[in-house]
């Protein structure tokens, strides 16, 4: 359960919301992916990405949106609805999703696996949220179909997995495409994914969680690979294959792993990060320990750690520097929905 201490996803959703707000139709600053092929091969975000132009990135401006439905579905009580639902409205639309459909088949590679994970959250979301979303989540389904056909495709030539704390981190995408596989209408990507997560993680034992974290990571890549294969092995076989991986973890060690990361400059677009590491590490974290058996000895120490991670974090979350502010927002919400 949550740590006493922390606010809930309600005390927080109006500031939430507005600054989802204020990010997804933020244009500028801007640092687009888009591969330039020519002379004439250059737009403003918005002509490539009408519906995800803003927040500074493409993954980013795909998680606000979101961050804006799950607020809507679950803790409206608080929050502008009818600017949101405004909002959702003219960024969600089929033109706008049909377009953006079109670039990702025209650019293969582009926003791999982070950003596809992310657009099938927000299918999944919208699915979730009944009549309100229906026509957002029925707009999506090119993008969707886009997004699956890109993911097979990948999964079917990925020899080995990134284990980047970054972006291209497998685990972390291939965790959230298996939680949104099914909602998004894409069912066949789970067998796919779980396949995949079997393959390249199966037989990891003594992982070096020692050397982590790296200096800019936002995701652990020890604890999102633990928390992709709890979503893939069956009950009795997660917690023998967790001590096998990070043997030393009921004993608390390795302790860097269990403490908040050092953020030394929160305004630093690439230490920041750490902000974000400590709330991905505390979702991680308490969806681990509620996977395994009320009684095993990793639980009390798993759930004091999430909640340090969270002690640390939440309050960095909303600093008035859009260098943090584009994107932390959702990694709170996974966080505190964990715990």
């Amino acid at each position: 359960m949550a740590h006493s201490t922390d606010p809930s996803v309600a005390d927080l959703a109006p500031r939430l919301a507005a600054l989802a707000l204020e990010n997804v139709t933020r244009e500028f600053p801007n640092a687009p992916q888009h591969l330039v092929r020519g002379a004439d091969d250059t737009a403003l975000p918005r002509v490539h990405h009408p519906a995800f132009y803003g927040s500074y990135d493409w993954h980013s401006a795909v998680h606000m949106h979101w961050l804006l439905v799950r607020l809507l579905r679950r803790d409206r009580a608080g929050i502008d609805e009818a600017a949101v639902r405004g909002l959702l409205d003219r960024h969600l639309t089929a033109g706008n999703l049909e377009a953006e459909a079109r670039y990702l088949l025209a650019n293969p590679t582009f926003e791999r696996p982070y950003g596809w994970a992310w657009l099938l959250a927000l299918a999944a979301e919208c699915a979730a949220a009944g009549d309100v979303g229906a026509r957002w989540a029925d707009a999506l389904r090119p993008a969707v179909a886009a997004v699956a056909e890109l993911v097979e495709r990948w999964l079917a030539k990925a020899t080995y997995p990134v284990r980047h704390g970054v972006h291209s981190n497998s685990a972390f995408a291939l965790g959230l495409i298996l939680d949104a596989a099914g909602p998004a209408g894409c069912a066949d990507l789970a067998d796919a994914g779980t396949e995949a997560a079997r393959r390249w993680f199966g037989t990891d034992r003594d992982y070096p969680a020692a050397w982590e974290p790296s200096g800019h990571d936002f995701v652990s890549p020890a604890l999102t690979e633990a928390d992709l294969m709890r979503r893939v092995l069956p009950g009795e076989e997660f917690p023998s294959w967790l001590a096998g991986f990070l043997p030393g973890l009921a004993h608390g060690e390795p302790q860097v792993l269990l403490e908040p990361p050092v953020v030394s400059d929160a305004h630093d677009p690439h230490i920041g990060h750490l902000i974000g590491l400590a709330l991905s590490r505390a979702a991680a974290l308490s969806s681990i320990a509620a996977a395994l058996p009320a009684d095993d000895a990793r639980v009390p120490l798993l759930t004091a750690a999430a909640a340090a991670q969270r002690r640390a974090a939440l309050p960095q979350v909303v600093a008035g520097d859009f260098v943090s502010d584009h994107w932390l927002a959702t990694f709170a919400v996974l966080a505190l929905d964990a715990a």
